[in-house]
C-alpha cells in the first residue's frame, strides 16, 4: 500500500507538472513575439517549478504520506503560550495544541495519535484541556516523554493510552502549588498604604499587599487541596492507578527507569521504539507527521516583540504572582 501510494505521488506530480510546462510554453513562448521568447522560456521554466510544488500538494492529500499525527507540547503549559521566561516565536498555547489533536481527530488519515511531551507543566485548566483533547482521540494514542514530562505534562499523559520516556526522563511530580509574592513589609519601609474597595468575606484573600491571616491561608490552602484531590484521581482514572500509591510518590520526579519500576511509565525507549510500538497497534507500517500551528510572518514578527516586553516589563513580577499579583495556581 505504501509502495503504491508513493508511486500515485509521483504520477501525479509529474502530471501535473507536465501540463503546467506545456500551458507555459502556449501562453508564453508560442503566443508572444520574439522579443518576449526569451522572457517567455523563463517564465514556462517558473511556471513548471509552480506545476510541481502544486503537484506534490495534490498528491500528498490524493495519496497521504502519513498515518500518525504527532503533536509536541514543550515548555511551561499555559492559556496562549506566554509565560516567562519567554518561550521562541511560534511555540504553541494549550488552545492550540488542542486545536491541533482536534485537526487530527478529524483527519481521516490519520489512524493514531503520539503526544511528545517536554514540559514541567503549567497551569490545571489549560494542562486539563489538552489531556482531555488527547482521550477523545478515536484511535492508539502514546504519549512520549522526552527530557521532561512533570506535572501538568503527567497531567496530559494520563489521557493517552500508553506513556513511554527515556531512561534518563525526568517524570512525576504529581502535586499542585500556589504561590504568592509579599509585599507588605516594603510598603511600610516606604510609607506607601494599600487600599482597596471589596465585597466578599475572602475576595481580597492571597493579595500580596496585606498580611494573611489562619482563616485565609485555610481557604487557599483548601482550594490546593482540591486541585491536588483532582489531579490524582485524573491520574488513578487515566493511568489505572491506585490513587494511595499515586500519594504515596509525594509530588517527587523520578527518573525514567524507577519510573517505569513504578508504574508511572508504561515502556522505555526512544521515538523509533515508540513508532514501532504504534506499527504494532496499528498491525500496518507507519509514518509519522509533525502538526504545527499554521504562523504568518506577521504574527512570528508580533509574538517575538510581544515575548521580548513581557520579560522585560511585566513578565518578571509575573514569575510570582498573576496579573494583579494575587495568588496563582500551577501543577
Amino acid at each position: 500500500m505504501n509502495r503504491l501510494h508513493s508511486v500515485g505521488r509521483a504520477v501525479i506530480g509529474l502530471v501535473v507538472a507536465a501540463v503546467a510546462a506545456a500551458v507555459g510554453w502556449l501562453l508564453f513562448v508560442e503566443a508572444p513575439a520574439d522579443t518576449a521568447e526569451l522572457v517567455g522560456v523563463l517564465l514556462v521554466i517558473a511556471t513548471t517549478i509552480l506545476g510541481l510544488r502544486f503537484g506534490s500538494t495534490i498528491a500528498g492529500n490524493v495519496f497521504p504520506t502519513y498515518n500518525v499525527a504527532e503533536v509536541s507540547v514543550e515548555g511551561p503549559i499555559t492559556r496562549d503560550g506566554g509565560g516567562f521566561p519567554p518561550g521562541a516565536p511560534g511555540v504553541p498555547g494549550a488552545d492550540e495544541i488542542v486545536d491541533l489533536i482536534e485537526q487530527a481527530d478529524d483527519d481521516e488519515n490519520a489512524d493514531a495519535l503520539l503526544v511528545r511531551l517536554n514540559t514541567p507543566g503549567g497551569a490545571v485548566v489549560p494542562s486539563d484541556d489538552i489531556r482531555r483533547a488527547a482521550e477523545r482521540f478515536d484511535g492508539p494514542t502514546v504519549a512520549y516523554a522526552t527530557d521532561t514530562c512533570a506535572s501538568g505534562g503527567y497531567w496530559i499523559a494520563s489521557g493517552c493510552d500508553e506513556l513511554w520516556s527515556r531512561e534518563g526522563s525526568i517524570v512525576g511530580s504529581i502535586g499542585v502549588r500556589g504561590s504568592r509574592m509579599t509585599a507588605s513589609e516594603l510598603l511600610d519601609k516606604t510609607g506607601l498604604e494599600y487600599e482597596q474597595f471589596t465585597a466578599g468575606e475572602y475576595k481580597e484573600a492571597g493579595t500580596p499587599f496585606t498580611e494573611m491571616d489562619e482563616d485565609e491561608r485555610e481557604y487557599l490552602q483548601g482550594l490546593i487541596d482540591d486541585y491536588y484531590d483532582q489531579f490524582v484521581e485524573t491520574v488513578a482514572e487515566g493511568r489505572s492507578m491506585d490513587a494511595d500509591a499515586i500519594r504515596e510518590t509525594e509530588a517527587k520526579v523520578f527518573l525514567g527507569e524507577e519510573a517505569h519500576e513504578m508504574g508511572l511509565v508504561d515502556e522505555i525507549g526512544t521515538h523509533e521504539d515508540v513508532e514501532d510500538r504504534i506499527e504494532h497497534l496499528l498491525d500496518e507500517e507507519v509514518e509519522t507527521r509533525e502538526l504545527e500551528p499554521s504562523y504568518g510572518v506577521a504574527e512570528r514578527l508580533r509574538g517575538g516583540a510581544e515575548r521580548v516586553a513581557f520579560a522585560v516589563g511585566a513578565g518578571v513580577a509575573s514569575r510570582f504572582a498573576d496579573e494583579n499579583g494575587e495568588f496563582r495556581f500551577r501543577v
